[in-house]
């Protein structure tokens, strides 16, 4: 007869055996980590005469600079710009990759042929477009959400592509012979077996606009989270730039626990398991 060990976490700490109370517990003590990590940095630049300037870097002045920022509207005001060319950016590239991608999956021909070209696209650097974006678009803003979206459309067009890769060709049989019409074969067929992949394209996609949106904001424009970044190492105001760099941080991570739980709600993977 075998004997099941439980492990040593789970004797000392009961609790710890649900899964919501262990990630939680989990999450507290990495961030208390983090946390400490950062203030010994903070000590050891304080030991440094050439270095001591830069202890404003360090986590106490960064939380007391947080009521100021949102007193005088900086962080809502720079979140609100973000969230604008984020938003808009992240939707065109939606538009147009689930789309691309739907086409790339059901079409070989069109597979064979765009796949040089789109791989060719999708390895230039976002950011290697800006010279160009600024030329083309009257607005730094329209040049910001080009950016936003030639960078996520690509893994949502090849995440969709791959979705439809894994579909068994069956089921379009049984649906074609149940009289099945090309709305309805998008509609019930496809987009519910394609829906993990989808949405995990669009929380890759999410995580690559996130990081390109910032050093975007850094020039031209005069509101956002980059240009919030900017106008405090300018201003040599420190503790002002960790905090908004916390607010970058905390706002990504949130977007991408969403994306997660929509993933968990929608992909028929997980409701089935």
């Amino acid at each position: 007869m075998t004997s099941v060990v439980a492990p040593a976490g789970a004797l000392a700490f009961p609790h710890l055996k649900s899964p919501g109370v262990r990630r939680l517990v989990y999450g507290v003590v990495g961030l208390s980590i983090m946390l400490i990590i950062w203030e010994l940095g903070t000590l050891l630049l304080d030991l440094n005469p050439a270095t001591r300037t830069f202890t404003t870097f360090g986590p106490g002045p960064t939380f007391r600079a947080f009521p100021t920022l949102i007193e005088d509207g900086s962080i809502y005001k720079a979140v609100v710009a973000s969230g604008y060319r984020m938003g808009f950016g992240l939707f065109i590239a939606i538009a147009i990759g689930i789309p691309i991608g739907i086409l790339m999956g059901r079409s070989k021909r069109f597979r064979e042929m765009s796949n040089s070209p789109f791989q060719l696209l999708r390895m230039i650097s976002p950011l290697a477009w800006m010279p160009l974006a600024v030329i083309v678009y009257p607005e730094w803003d329209q040049a910001i959400i080009f950016l936003i979206a030639i960078a996520s459309v690509w893994p949502i067009a090849f995440a969709t592509a791959a979705g439809l890769a894994k579909i068994d060709p069956a089921w379009f049989k049984v649906a074609r012979n149940l009289g099945a019409r090309a709305t309805h074969m998008l509609t019930q067929v496809m987009l519910p077996a394609i829906a993990f992949d989808v949405l995990t394209g669009i929380r890759l996609a999410l995580g690559v606009a996130w990081i390109v949106l910032v050093p975007a904001e850094l020039l031209g424009v005069t509101s956002g989270l980059g240009y919030a970044i900017k106008d405090a190492r300018e201003t040599l105001s420190y503790s002002h730039l960790t905090a908004m760099v916390l607010v970058i941080g905390v706002i990504g991570y949130f977007l991408d626990s969403v994306c997660v739980v929509l993933i968990k709600r929608y992909s028929w993977h997980h409701r089935g398991a």
